[in-house]
């Protein structure tokens, strides 16, 4: 069997790593991300209509409203692929309209799209978030994701060892870190879902990791006088097949959700086909380079 040198190449991956989450950091600080009406609050109208409309026209419509201070011709408005072929056509609108403080205008606009345009028999759905709910939900949503790094602190260290525990959080932070970054690139919606493609991540990494570290494990058992290099390179040798066939047969699925599952669940397969894809490369070539790294140190200090 030949077996590829992973460790031996752990530069160049760490470099691309590196320089991937620097420019993901960078990402996030100039376009920041473009969170849902989870997390900012609003009102999402859902309008199917019989024939296909101009969003240019939907646009004046929604900015003759008297709206206050509030820009509704600058709202999110996105077609629904796929529609068309049932001869219908959908659109969702997103807006800032905050239930609890825009009632009228929300009443407004729904009067608009069914006197206005061939709304099918007034089919318009609507979905509100208040801005106490939504500040709420970015607190319980990112302290879900910390949560969730810490308790795979622990578990990991207490499972294997302190340095094992800290290949693994490195990893599931780099994919993370990377998954946020595309997301501020082509600003895709980060909402409720997005958390859970996001705590998807988490999971999916530390799986490919744990199935390394077991395999180091039984190694180091067996392998007494074989170097912690060898023994790295063996393992995560031992386990590429099964790992690679994972993340294929994962992949497929989430490829096929992003392709016709329409926008409301695009940035959740988005999400998900990021965690499958670098939580792969992670496993391999940044959790097990930190244990290789802490190793030798600790052997450098011993001696």
């Amino acid at each position: 069997m030949t077996e590829l040198n992973f460790l031996g190449t752990r530069k160049t991956g760490i470099t691309i790593s590196i320089v991937a989450i620097t420019v993901s950091i960078l990402l996030l600080i100039v376009n920041g991300l473009n969170f849902g009406i989870d997390f900012t609050g609003g009102t999402e109208f859902r309008v199917l209509f019989h024939d296909a409309i101009e969003i240019t026209d939907l646009r004046v419509a929604l900015g003759a409203i008297p709206a206050d201070d509030i820009d509704l011709a600058g709202s999110v408005i996105q077609e629904v692929r796929g529609t068309e072929v049932r001869g219908t056509y959908e659109v969702i609108i997103t807006t800032p309209l905050d239930i609890e403080l825009h009632r009228p205008i929300i009443t407004a606009v729904e009067t608009m799209l069914a006197d206005t345009f061939p709304v099918i028999e007034e089919d318009i759905s609507r979905r509100s978030v208040g801005h106490r709910i939504s500040r709420e939900l970015v607190h319980r949503g990112w302290g879900a994701i910390l949560l969730a790094l810490v308790i795979i602190l622990l578990y990991v260290s207490w499972r294997f060892r302190l340095r094992y525990a800290v290949g693994a959080v490195t990893a599931v932070v780099h994919d993370v870190m990377i998954a946020l970054g595309v997301f501020a690139l082509f600003q895709l919606e980060v909402n409720l879902a997005t958390i859970a493609a996001f705590l998807t991540i988490v999971g999916y990494s530390l799986n490919d990791t744990i199935v390394i570290f077991d395999r180091v494990r039984e190694n180091l058992a067996t392998l007494k006088r074989t170097s912690i290099f060898d023994v790295l390179n063996r393992s995560i040798n031992q386990s590429l097949s099964r790992t690679i066939n994972t993340s294929i047969t994962t992949l497929i699925p989430v490829v096929i959700l992003f392709l016709f599952g329409g926008p409301v669940l695009r940035s959740f397969s988005v999400a998900l086909m990021i965690g499958v894809v670098v939580g792969t490369y992670s496993s391999m070539y940044v959790a097990n380079p930190v244990i290789y790294a802490w190793t030798m140190r600790t052997d450098s200090k011993r001696r």
